[in-house]
């Protein structure tokens, strides 16, 4: 066995993990007979590019984002895209996040990205805003258990937060009477898609998370410790390659 680390700032793991749910067999199984739905999502804005092999703004794929305090919001452009689903591979615009919920088969694919992770647990948190009705998940999770859908959940380890996501929602819920308009959080469970399957999807390697953040547009990078045959290394050397240098967000909106 050999062994190499890697470094991924959280735009190379985004690309990373695009690259990865594209490949992934379910996914790819969908693309030809059945449907996948993509949501908006910065993750999900690589998804969408590597499905489809097209590049677009990423600011048109965002749904809920988090900014510096100070930062006025204004920086982000208005328009929007929306939420991408393709049946038998092809876009198909006449549906959205609801309606296209009503067509969908067993092992179809429901991608969802998430803000929380407990990844030893493999439970993911996503944010659904105040007082609505639970955010596009909140009126997907019954069909996704009901159709017995694929449920993909690409979040970069950069999410791992230190305490329980079931207690968090827990707070959240319970505890409402600091804020007017206070977040909200569901617990989910699907296939988790890491920068460490990631890189297991796509060259073979055994990944362990052994460090986070950095300095000089590597805040919130990762370190992984990859382990594998020299061939799968190599293999993971080759793909690491192919997302160095992936743009940070705010460089593609000034570029």
């Amino acid at each position: 066995m050999s062994a190499t680390h890697f470094v991924f700032t959280p735009s190379e793991s985004k690309r990373l993990i695009g690259k990865a749910v594209a490949q992934m067999k379910p996914v790819k199984q969908a693309l030809k007979g059945g449907t996948v739905l993509i949501c908006t999502g910065s993750t999900n804005a690589c998804v969408v590019e590597e499905i489809l092999g097209e590049e677009f703004p990423h600011y048109q794929y965002l749904s809920g984002h988090t900014l510096p305090a100070d930062t006025s919001k204004s920086l982000i452009p208005p328009d929007r895209r929306p939420d991408v689903i393709l049946r038998k591979g092809e876009v198909d615009s006449s549906l959205d996040r609801f309606s296209a919920l009503q067509h969908m088969q067993p092992d179809d694919v429901y991608i969802k990205g998430a803000n929380a992770l407990n990844y030893e647990q493999g439970v993911a948190g996503i944010l659904i805003g105040g007082f609505g009705g639970g955010g596009s998940i909140g009126a997907a999770l019954g069909h996704i258990a009901g159709r017995r859908l694929r449920l993909v959940i690409p979040v970069g380890l950069e999410k791992c937060i230190a305490q329980d996501i079931y207690e968090v929602t827990e707070t959240l819920t319970c505890h409402a009477d600091y804020d007017p308009d206070p977040p909200r959080m569901v617990a989910v469970r699907g296939e988790i898609i890491t920068e460490i399957e990631a890189l297991y999807i796509l060259s073979g390697v055994a990944c362990q998370h052994i460090s986070s953040g950095g300095i000089a547009g590597a805040e919130g990078a990762v370190w992984l410790l990859a382990e594998g045959t020299p061939a799968q290394i190599e293999k993971a050397r080759r793909t690491a390659e192919q997302v160095t240098g992936e743009p940070a967000f705010l460089d593609r909106i000034n570029s």
